[in-house]
């Protein structure tokens, strides 16, 4: 029994010295395909993206390039080694294995098709705001699986292909243009007119602001509320930077509305609250406070004449 565990253990040695120059041609062979792949990436990376106008086009083709002559330099040491076998029935059964793979690796190989087609078809660009779902911020890299989305506080969320392709997308950076809005409410007694002036006025000395058609500012009476008129402002800003030109500008043009319309007069008034009490004979506290500068107010108080009602009697102790 020893024996005959020597003589095949013996033979692997044997068949391993002998195929021992095969394989080391086959080990600086994948060396050497490493490197010329990694030779292609880069010099594809540099031509195609100083020639190309679609970087992510450029860097996905660099990258599946690279993993081409990957595949290739590995069908070619498997057949130096000696498994020319292994290659034949890899190309023979091709077709048998697309669909033992398409089953066993479904949602890898979505991704992938996915990532071809958005590679040469897609509703974005490098650098563009884009929300998916709930994601939402500025396109990084397309790669063979995933697409790289940088929200604006910091993460990096990778989204999968095929979820890219198939849901929803929104860009906002497609044209260049967007249009923010906000809503102000002004008192009954003040002039929609003048409100409307003057907050025109203010949109169109910031730069940023657009007033060219059909891009220009307006604003509307967007609701006759309890207590206040709403107006509805509405103005375009470019994408090029979204922080600046959707963020930040927004609340500078909300506060420069305030400022004005407060410096000319016109109050802002808070939503009218009505507060219904339960009917009850308990006093409840009340708590009256005047606006600054508004008159006192007069409460009505009892007529003196009217004498005070009379206390109910006590009723008779029981016998």
């Amino acid at each position: 029994m020893l024996q005959e565990l020597q003589t095949v253990l013996l033979g692997y040695w044997h068949q391993l010295v002998a195929a021992l120059p095969r394989l080391l041609l086959a080990a600086v062979l994948l060396g050497i395909i490493w490197a010329i792949a990694s030779r292609v990436r880069i010099y594809l990376d540099h031509r195609l993206l100083a020639e190309s106008d679609d970087p992510l086009l450029a860097r996905f083709l660099t990258k599946l390039a690279r993993w081409v002559v990957l595949l290739i330099g590995i069908l070619i040491s498997l057949q130096i080694v000696g498994f020319s076998g292994i290659v034949s029935g890899i190309v023979a059964g091709a077709g048998v294995s697309a669909v033992v793979v398409g089953f066993a690796f479904k949602d890898i190989a979505e991704n992938f098709l996915a990532g071809v087609i958005l590679a040469f078809n897609r509703p974005f660009n490098l650098r563009d705001t884009i929300s998916i779902q709930e994601v939402m911020g500025r396109v990084e890299s397309l790669d063979l699986r995933t697409t790289l989305v940088k929200t604006f506080d910091g993460k990096d969320v990778y989204i999968p292909n095929a979820t890219v392709l198939k849901e929803k997308v929104t860009n906002y950076t497609r044209d260049g243009y967007l249009r923010q809005d906000f809503v102000v409410g002004i008192d009954f007694d003040d002039s929609v007119a003048g409100a409307t002036k003057l907050i025109l006025e203010q949109i169109r000395q910031l730069p940023e602001i657009l007033n060219t058609e059909p891009h220009t500012p307006f604003v509307i009476i967007n609701e006759l509320a309890t207590s206040t008129v709403n107006l509805k402002v509405f103005f375009w800003t470019t994408t090029d930077d979204y922080r600046r030109g959707v963020l930040e500008l927004r609340s500078e043009v909300m506060d420069r509305t305030k400022t004005v319309l407060a410096a000319n007069g016109y109050s802002l008034p808070p939503d009218i609250i009505e507060v219904r009490l339960p009917s009850s004979k308990v006093a409840l506290p009340i708590e009256l406070r005047l606006a600054p500068g508004q008159a006192p107010l007069v409460l009505p108080t009892a007529d003196p004449k009217t004498p005070p009602p009379a206390p109910k009697a006590a009723p008779a102790p029981a016998a």
